[in-house]
């Protein structure tokens, strides 16, 4: 299991986010400007670095940082504990998650983004006999979307949802609102900064008391962030106000990268 960011990117998207150059990131983590330039390209290097200083520069936890570097990785998950849940990776030359979920009673089932392919997706439903009713879009990036037109078509009785402005949705994501799956209920929060439409999407009221799952798009990876395109402190702000307010055990499901959960990003996600 590896991170959706080594090292190397972590720091380069803090540099971006605290507009540092890479000359004075350099000189804090006590490196050439070679020895730096690759280690924001591997990840890894072989001189000791000042994580300290270099984290206070560029606005991450050093600590962190530091436990990050030494091989610090989110538990392993049992989704067994979820039953029907499944986590969906496709790859196009970059590797995407995609969720499917159901209610095993009804056998009706949501799936929150595409991944690059839809075959994976319709070979569970195919097996499993399942109904799917809700399509979510967590953000309109084309690795998250890409197989939403081939799985309409396969699929076209499920209602599309997404916050994005404008185009062909069936329902746009509006404050309070709430879907049920069978017993499960499904309910989103707002998360730009990586993407305008950026959504998370709160799956509650599974069997057995299992704990919350959060659907977050991009807005959060398992120790790090995505890409701030929107705005590096919006991003970081609707994690700390829409995902980290959910119960410390509720179980974050990225678009990239492994599972972790809330209390996890807490105690050891760098940006925070």
């Amino acid at each position: 299991m590896n991170l959706e960011d080594h090292l190397g990117d972590i720091v380069r998207k803090a540099r971006s986010m605290s507009n540092v150059s890479a000359d004075a990131a350099a000189r804090a983590a006590g490196f050439t400007r070679q020895q730096f330039d690759a280690l924001e390209e591997a990840g890894q290097s072989d001189h000791r670095l000042n994580y300290a200083a270099l984290a206070e520069l560029i606005g991450l936890n050093g600590a962190k940082l530091e436990a990050l570097a030494r091989g610090w990785l989110p538990t392993a998950k049992d989704l067994t504990n979820w039953r029907e849940l499944r986590c969906i990776s496709t790859d196009a030359g970059m590797a995407v998650n995609c969720y499917l979920i159901w209610d095993e009673v009804s056998r009706e089932a949501a799936l929150f983004d595409t991944g690059w392919h839809a075959s994976p997706t319709e070979k569970i439903i195919a097996d499993n006999q399942l109904q799917l009713r809700h399509i979510f879009i967590t953000h309109s990036h084309e690795d998250h979307i890409a197989a939403l037109e081939e799985l309409r078509k396969a699929f076209p009785k499920a209602r599309l949802h997404s916050s994005v402005k404008g185009g062909p949705v069936d329902q746009r994501n509006r404050p309070s609102d709430f879907i049920h799956l069978g017993s499960l209920r499904i309910t989103h929060r707002d998360t730009p900064g990586h993407a305008e439409d950026g959504t998370t999407y709160v799956v509650g009221t599974w069997p057995d008391d299992a704990p919350h799952v959060a659907i977050v798009g991009d807005a959060i990876f398992a120790g790090s962030i995505g890409r701030g395109n929107q705005s590096w402190e919006l991003a970081r702000q609707t994690v700390r106000d829409q995902i980290f307010t959910l119960p410390s055990e509720t179980l974050i499901c990225p678009g990239h990268g492994p599972l972790t959960t809330v209390a996890e990003e807490k105690a050891h996600n760098p940006f925070f």
